[in-house]
């Protein structure tokens, strides 16, 4: 009788799939401050969120762009409950402090307008290198699945 493989519950999530090979590693810490961005509407509301934005992450500090003077000194009061809010979102006190600034919360790059970026050829030494990174991993579809994301990122050139 063959050997049958058995179902997964469900499919697992991407997040959840970076985390287990990352664990351990800087890469790791950087996902999660990632996640700042997915949760922020979710921590502070649908009213903050339409005026306020976060843009960067540094060393423990959120920087968070807002759209007035008067939102501005509202959110200064409530600096630390917002904190408190993200870091129980995120399961751990990445968010020391939030800086705040005052700019535009458009997006940078409107969504009727495609980002197109110039693909290039990985060298050899750089499919060695994804071929190494991703060797580890049994499973073959997501062994493949993380070539992928691996040669995209590389071909796209970040």
């Amino acid at each position: 009788m063959a050997d049958k493989r058995e179902k997964m519950p469900r499919p697992a999530a991407v997040a959840e799939l970076l985390s287990a090979v990352f664990h351990g590693t800087p890469t790791e810490k950087r996902l999660k401050e990632g996640s700042i961005w997915l949760v922020w509407d979710s921590a502070v509301g649908k009213q903050i969120a339409s005026r306020a934005r976060p843009v960067s992450f540094r060393a423990g500090t959120l920087t968070v762009t807002v759209t007035s003077a008067p939102w501005m000194q509202q959110l200064t009061f409530l600096k630390k409950g917002i904190m408190d809010k993200l870091n129980a979102l995120l399961g751990d006190e990445l968010v020391r402090d939030i800086y705040l600034k005052a700019g535009n919360n458009e997006p940078v790059i409107s969504r009727k307008t495609p980002l197109i970026r110039n693909k290039r050829q990985l060298s050899t030494e750089e499919r060695q290198k994804i071929a190494e990174q991703t060797d580890s991993v049994a499973d073959p579809e997501l062994r493949k699945a993380l070539e992928r994301l691996l040669s995209r990122h590389l071909e796209m050139g970040k």
